[in-house]
């Protein structure tokens, strides 16, 4: 290598990233090679496994004309407006403004990381975003490549995973400008309460901070008279007009099957969403119309999301009284993960159970940092239920055996 490529320039932000957890997982299981008469069974990432609606195809390929144009960074009215009309529908609002609240996104993922560097002024050398612990990665490294501090609020298991905003010390808000919730929770499925977005909604007017609500997983519940509280309905409910400092972050890839889509949507404070739309401008990432066009068929249909949450309620059902008799892993409040403790350490758990009975896993530790003293997903593994119900059941036998082997 010549000096010249030696000197080439990189962000030194770049360095304070970690591995993706699957890549940790990878290195975990490298060279493993579970009981050939034992099927693989992928329980360890999140990717939903349901057949992607017919009327959504149908709407993506009738579409195709859409290629031959340009589209606009701020997506099409229609779109715009029947996530606004499905915003106003499921959460209960009496208005939200399709051409100043919402924002198309390609898939949460990638605004929740975009999302940062329209907020953080990393001029500011106190500058800090505070996220949950266990946590979806993405959060640390919008903040980190943003050039701001990452910090962590835990939510523990004898706390039943609430978000204990009260517990965080002056000196812990300070140089706080971007806050990120999850709720419904990923690892742990928490819906966070009225009085919990209470308390953060006072601290974010005290401390000036910016809320992004990452609600992915609001549409995978259990039981249809009570839906998860969303961020922008506790804003209501709380009578926050405008929804003051919040932005929700949802996408189609849970609700409808459709993770290769990419197509979700950001929604709240105007303000906010005017100087994300200018940066959005320049980073380039305008949704295909025709993935408009699917989207539009997705919001507006409810049939197929009823029979996804069906489903997944059916899977709950079997696998959950299963893995609870040899693990602690309780019923989520949504979402189609089981977040069970180990009985030996998560990640020897992982690997155990992949080589000896063919079933992965994601060790909890890998979803979390130390913080406050103990990494609070240590002791845990995520257990997607994504694949078909037969396999999940099979899974959930295998883990039986598993652990009262160990």
């Amino acid at each position: 290598m010549n000096d010249t490529l030696q000197a080439l320039p990189v962000t030194p932000h770049l360095a304070a990233l970690q591995p993706y957890p699957f890549e940790r997982l990878k290195a975990l299981t490298a060279g493993i090679t579970g009981p050939a008469s034992l099927p693989l069974v992928r329980l360890s990432i999140g990717e939903p496994q349901h057949a992607t609606p017919q009327l959504i195809k149908d709407a993506l390929t009738g579409a195709l004309d859409g290629l031959a144009v340009y589209p606009t960074t701020a997506g099409g009215d229609a779109l715009r407006e029947c996530i606004a009309s499905w915003l106003m529908r499921r959460y209960r609002l009496p208005a939200v403004s399709a051409a100043s609240q919402v924002l198309p996104v390609n898939g949460s993922r990638e605004a929740l990381f975009s999302f940062a560097q329209s907020v953080i002024d990393a001029s500011r050398t106190d500058a800090a975003v505070l996220a949950p612990n266990p946590f979806y990665q993405i959060y640390e490294g919008a903040a980190l490549l943003a050039g701001a501090r990452i910090r962590f609020y835990n939510q523990l298991p004898e706390d039943g995973f609430a978000c204990n905003f009260e517990r965080i010390d002056a000196a812990g808000w300070t140089g706080v400008q971007l806050v990120y919730v999850c709720s419904p929770a990923n690892p742990c499925g928490k819906v966070m309460t009225l009085d919990e977005w209470r308390t953060l909604f006072e601290l974010a007017d005290r401390h000036g901070f910016v809320i992004a609500s990452d609600e992915c997983y609001s549409e995978i519940y259990f039981d249809e008279a009570v839906p998860p509280l969303g961020g922008l309905e506790a804003a209501h409910r709380l009578g926050r007009a405008g929804f003051e400092r919040l932005v929700v972050f949802s996408s189609l890839s849970k609700r409808s099957n459709v993770p290769g889509l990419r197509s979700g949507f950001v929604a709240g404070d105007a303000r906010l969403l005017k100087r994300f739309l200018l940066y959005r401008t320049y980073h380039g990432s305008a949704m295909n119309p025709a993935v408009q066009a699917a989207s539009v068929a997705a919001w507006r249909d409810e049939a197929h999301v009823l029979d996804n949450r069906d489903q997944y309620r059916a899977k709950f059902a079997a696998v959950q009284p299963l893995v609870s008799s040899v693990m602690d892993a309780p019923m989520p409040d949504a979402s189609f993960y089981l977040w069970a403790r180990t009985p030996i350490d998560d990640t020897e758990f992982a690997r155990r159970l992949l080589a000896e009975y063919n079933v992965a896993v994601l060790p909890g530790s890998y979803l979390a940092r130390n913080a406050h003293d103990i990494n609070p997903g240590a002791g845990f593994v995520r257990i997607a239920l994504v694949a078909p119900a037969s396999d999940c059941i099979v899974a959930a036998e295998r883990i039986v055996q598993f652990c009262r082997a160990l």
